[in-house]
């Protein structure tokens, strides 16, 4: 399987939307994209995670990662994900506490946390 990004923006919020596996193959090509859009002044970022089959430590690191990059233009990083398996990650990891993670993509967008 492979990963599929695609990028859009809503007003100042960039929304990534991720298809296939999030792993250690395919983990850079996440890493790249976020990096990408942090260093072109993108720091209100939604990642839009319903059509993600797999999720690893590396794709765990990846959003970690981009999270602490725009946390440092004051920015943030919000997940919208409803699957469970997805879901029990972030649980099991203790990351529900660090990423918000929304039901919907407008969800996302008009959240204040």
């Amino acid at each position: 399987m492979d990963l599929s990004l695609a990028t859009k923006d809503e007003g100042d919020i960039t929304v990534v939307e991720v298809g296939g596996e999030i792993d250690v193959y395919t983990a850079p090509k996440l890493r790249e994209q976020l990096i990408e859009l942090v260093s072109n002044g993108r720091y209100q970022l939604v990642v839009d995670m319903e059509s993600v089959d797999f999720l690893d430590s590396t794709g765990l690191g990846v959003l970690v990662g981009g999270l602490k990059r725009v946390r440092a233009h004051d920015g943030s990083l919000r997940l919208v994900c409803t699957q469970e398996r997805i879901l029990k990650i972030f649980r099991i990891t203790g990351l529900t506490k660090v990423f918000p993670i929304h039901a919907s993509v407008d969800e996302a967008l008009t959240a204040t946390d």
